[in-house]
């Protein structure tokens, strides 16, 4: 007996997560319930039974308490999305799959996406999911979308390998714009949408690889290099500006 309850402890979360997973569920019930702009730091410690200086040691601004339900919303998705992307190798029903089951894992925060939109919107938030302050939850996603890819029995063009994953993640951002304001029973539209548009975007990319849509590839694969979010930092040129000339 002494045994099973030194074993039961080996397993019990740190005292420090706990306190920090507290702070976190509370902050969301108080956005759910006040709306994000009218909810403190100070309310916050107040009702998760903290002081607020232990608040501001886990999570030093309310913006950084969204950067945590936005990690969590992503550990939760990739978790989720295991069985089918292992299961599955149809480019087309792993694609609807992770975007099916982020529609699940989300649901829960769906009554109060809305309020966290309207500061996400502005580019210079750093809320935005294309933000610095963002790239942990952002790059996440893109792995997911990488492993919807590289498990399938699709093959793609070599040329777009790096850029799809982050066009896929593109694609998703659009559909959760569509869902923040989506008012159907269980995002009911959102779904139909997601069914509808998986298959056309699977074949899109198959299609891709044969030689005579190569010169419309190039051109995809230049356009992807320029504009995508983080695409020209990571080549180590300014986003948006011109790139290397070539020889």
């Amino acid at each position: 007996m002494v045994k099973e309850v030194k074993d039961v402890k080996t397993v019990k979360a740190p005292k420090s997560e706990q306190t920090r997973t507290l702070i976190l569920e509370t902050a969301l019930r108080l956005f759910q319930e006040r709306g994000y702009d009218r909810t403190t730091m100070r309310a916050i410690a107040q009702e998760a039974g903290v002081s607020v200086g232990n608040a501001y040691y886990y999570f030093t601004s309310k913006e950084h308490l969204v950067q945590g339900f936005y990690d969590r919303l992503a550990a939760e998705h990739a978790a989720a999305v295991q069985k089918v992307l292992d299961e599955e190798k149809d480019l087309a029903t792993r694609m609807r799959g992770v975007l099916l089951i982020w529609l699940d894992v989300a649901e829960p925060y769906h009554r109060f996406a809305a309020q966290f939109f309207k500061n996400a919107a502005d580019p210079e938030s750093p809320l935005s999911p294309f933000s610095a302050q963002s790239v942990a939850a952002r790059e996440a996603a893109i792995a997911i979308h990488r492993r919807c890819l590289d498990g399938s029995d699709t093959k793609t063009d070599p040329e777009l390998d790096d850029y799809l994953p982050q066009l896929m993640w593109l694609v998703q951002m659009g559909l959760v714009l569509y869902w923040v304001y989506d008012r159907t029973e269980h995002a009911e539209r959102s779904r139909r949408l997601v069914e509808r548009c998986t298959p056309i975007g699977a074949r899109v990319i198959a299609l891709s690889r044969f030689r005579v849509l190569r010169p419309v590839v190039r051109q995809i694969h230049d356009v992807l290099e320029e504009f995508l979010p983080g695409a020209a930092r990571a080549k180590g040129r300014p986003a948006g500006g011109p790139g290397p000339k070539k020889p």
